[in-house]
């Protein structure tokens, strides 16, 4: 059963006009419209689960969780509007929060996991161990030791 979450983009400057006079909020959630549709026709989708998060601020920016149905879906798609400001960081990590809970919950994917890194004033922070700088010797929030270590040049996910 695939999970599919799409992250829109409901900041202020969302509401810009192309030349042809559409917001780039309308091209986005067009496109997922799209998406969907051309997914229907695989006979392979009649799984899927559908995920829609936004930028607005927990738990706000979760508008259908993957326990929704399809119709519920297409309603809060429909009705995202471009307002408040960009929490990119913030949307990342809730839309991760909900993967992993979701993995839980379902008992799938259970084989691995991914620790996803950011800067928090200046030094790298684990997302597993977020009140810890990141490196080999900390305790994440399971108690287990965190295999992650500090970005290098860019990189800024690792799996452990």
């Amino acid at each position: 059963m695939p999970i599919l979450l799409f992250l829109i983009d409901t900041s202020a400057s969302m509401s810009q006009r192309t030349h042809l006079g559409t917001t780039y909020l309308d091209i986005a959630k067009g496109a997922v419209e799209t998406f969907m549709k051309l997914r229907a026709r695989d006979p392979a989708s009649r799984g899927d689960r559908y995920m829609l998060v936004t930028f607005d601020e927990p738990p706000y920016g979760i508008k259908a969780g993957w326990k929704e149905n399809h119709a519920t879906f297409m309603n809060e798609l429909k009705n995202l509007q471009a307002v408040g400001l960009s929490t990119l960081g913030q949307s990342l990590r809730t839309s991760f929060d909900l993967l992993n809970l979701n993995r839980l919950v379902t008992g799938i994917d259970n084989y691995g996991q991914v620790a996803s890194l950011g800067a928090k004033g200046g030094l790298w922070h684990c997302y597993c161990c977020p009140d810890e700088i990141c490196t080999n010797q900390v305790l994440n929030q399971t108690g287990q030791n965190c295999n992650c270590s500090v970005p290098t040049s860019g990189d800024d996910v690792f799996t452990h």
